[in-house]
């Protein structure tokens, strides 16, 4: 017979395994970590599914990196190769994205051992079809056209990093909304004119609709202002599914001097009768700057300030007219504060 001792022993096992499953469960998400339980016990599936090259690590939510090692350094780019496929043969679904704490540039640099000076990247085996990416303003697109031909390019927050390759970066016949599913909106797309995050345009989607507003200053406004342009240039907003336009965001510290815009709504509500008058054809600044690094291509501007790029100084206040009255004589010392004193 089972002693009672043995009993309690076994019940104490059980409850203690019972709390450190429902921690593990608890958290990330209850659905996160079941799917990953799943994949521990269920075998990688190396046959592919629908044409798709699903690696071990791909299917089972593996690094980014998992597919580098597929691809080679081409003999040569003669015309006689082929074009990039729509659909790359190396795609292989979620990703596992993780934050190590000891990351450097150099380890970045070394698992991308095809990204030449400034942050370029042709596919090795492939005529380009070009894509690129620009920064968040109207001097990222006009410096990145004066350096390629580009016919797509990607406006991207630094701070979101994709969750599935699936979510290919490349343009669509209208203008794209590629960060559909961030993790700070719990994967949720917040509202439906929402463009911020990551978004995808070709040159003429971007002229079409004046670029960027250039007169929003402080946190918040511009991304609505850019949908709402979208909107009334005739174009509409595409986006991938919320299972695939996933996006988790490194988190850092507020931006030091980019306080929240208090005119934004006001702003917003007259986006109709200023979006062809501001934006990529008033766009001023001036190139400080331009750094070729290994990963990416550095350039400060100066773009002045809400006042514009070289605002008038300010006018010097008039000098206020001398008060009639008796002329001080210097070199008679005047009376002390607190000695009376009176003219007879």
């Amino acid at each position: 017979m089972v002693s009672i001792q043995s009993k309690w022993r076994y019940l104490f096992m059980f409850l203690g395994i019972q709390l450190v499953v429902m921690a593990l469960l608890s958290r990330e998400g209850y659905q996160k970590r079941v799917s990953y339980f799943i994949r521990i016990f269920r075998k990688p599936d190396t046959t592919g599914l629908s044409g798709r090259n699903h690696t071990a690590a791909g299917s089972a939510g593996g690094d980014v990196y998992a597919n580098l090692s597929h691809i080679s350094k081409a003999h040569s780019h003669g015309d006689d190769m082929p074009y990039c496929p729509k659909t790359s043969p190396f795609i292989g679904g979620p990703i596992h994205v993780s934050f190590p704490s000891r990351l450097t540039l150099e380890e970045v640099q070394r698992k991308n051992p095809l990204v030449v000076r400034g942050g370029r990247y042709r596919p090795p085996d492939y005529l380009q079809n070009k894509s690129g990416r620009a920064k968040l303003m109207n001097v990222g697109f006009r410096e990145a056209m004066k350096e390629e031909d580009w016919d797509c390019l990607f406006f991207h927050d630094v701070d979101l990093i994709p969750e599935d390759d699936r979510n290919t970066y490349i343009c669509d016949s209208n203008p794209k909304h590629a960060a559909i599913a961030m993790d700070k909106f719990g994967y949720k797309l917040p509202y439906k004119m929402y463009f911020g995050g990551v978004s995808a345009l070709t040159p003429l989607h971007y002229l079409k609709m004046n670029g960027f507003p250039n007169n929003y200053w402080g946190w918040g406004g511009e991304d609505d202002d850019i949908g709402v342009r979208v909107s009334l240039a005739g174009m509409y907003i595409t986006r991938p599914s919320l299972k695939v336009g996933r996006y988790k965001m490194i988190k850092h510290k507020l931006d030091k001097g980019n306080d929240v815009n208090p005119k934004r709504f006001n702003m917003l509500a007259k986006t109709r009768q200023t979006w062809k008058l501001d934006g990529m054809n008033t766009a001023e600044y001036e190139t400080i700057s331009r750094q070729y690094l290994p990963l990416y291509t550095n350039i400060t501007v100066n773009i002045g300030t809400e006042d514009g790029l070289h605002p008038p100084p300010p006018t010097p206040a008039k000098a206020a007219s001398k008060p009639a009255g008796k002329t001080l004589d210097p070199a008679k010392p005047p009376a002390k504060p607190n000695e009376g004193h009176s003219e007879k």
